[in-house]
């Protein structure tokens, strides 16, 4: 931001001390503006494409070091935080912010929320009338995600392969900011994009995705195939604090004003 300024005052004093050389020459004065604008055109077009130029290999480092970082396999988060050995700290850390009477219905609330059993066009038909609930579940039969560099895998309950591919980065999901990566193989089926949000056990103690064959109806939340759905896990080696932490989170976020 601070160089997009200086570039931008670096052009205006330029723009100014060319006018002001002209008006010593009135015979020139006129083409030595025109000289001096077309100038400060040119370099006000080169300076925008650098900045995007930049913003794009921000990107794809920032892209990189998510995968990077999310080395590790995943289970489906929701079944363990959810789990009745937790229930209680999940209503003490709603307490801590709603109060003790309201702590059971906040709870309550939060879980619906992250617990629905329909996804797409059925979902769209279900929550019509509003109360909507996401599906966060693992689709296409996997039990597990690995990732890996620049390979993502998954296993089923038995612990056969069900897809193995390598990803690159390809873009920005704009509503949630996922980064999109797409298989370098062809043929991938369902497993052909990942709109991935940049969450680690690191971070936030859990991550969200999303995955399929249609880019288009990815970037879609309340319509299309994956209407309602959002994928999220916990790792297969979370601790204790890993748990609690991700819990906490999850009613600060939901509860506070």
């Amino acid at each position: 931001m601070r160089k997009k300024k200086v570039t931008s005052l670096f052009l205006t004093l330029a723009l100014s001390l060319s006018l002001l050389a002209g008006c010593g020459n009135t015979e020139n004065s006129q083409s030595e503006i025109q000289q001096s604008t077309s100038t400060v055109a040119e370099a006000q077009t080169t300076s925008a494409a650098t900045e995007q130029e930049g913003e794009i290999d921000d990107s794809q480092a920032d892209a990189e070091q998510l995968l990077s970082d999310l080395k590790g396999t995943y289970q489906e988060l929701w079944p363990i935080v959810l789990s009745d050995e937790y229930k209680q700290l999940w209503l003490d850390d709603s307490a801590a912010i709603v109060g003790d009477d309201n702590a059971e219905a906040a709870f309550e609330k939060m879980s619906s929320m992250v617990t629905g059993t329909v996804t797409g066009e059925a979902a769209v038909d279900a929550y019509k009338d509003g109360n909507m609930a996401y599906d966060c579940e693992f689709l296409q039969n996997v039990d597990q995600f690995t990732f890996d560099g620049t390979t993502i895998s998954g296993k089923d309950e038995s612990g056969n392969e069900v897809f193995s591919h390598s990803y690159h980065y390809v873009g920005m999901e704009e509503i949630r900011g996922l980064y999109i990566y797409e298989s370098d193989d062809a043929d991938s089926g369902e497993f052909t994009y990942f709109c991935i949000a940049p969450d680690t056990m690191d971070t936030t103690w859990h991550i969200e995705f999303r995955y399929g064959s249609d880019l288009d109806a990815l970037g879609q939340y309340d319509a299309g195939n994956y209407a309602y759905w959002l994928a999220s896990g916990i790792s297969v080696d979370c601790t204790q604090e890993d748990i609690e932490n991700c819990i906490q989170l999850f009613c600060t976020e939901n509860l506070s004003e």
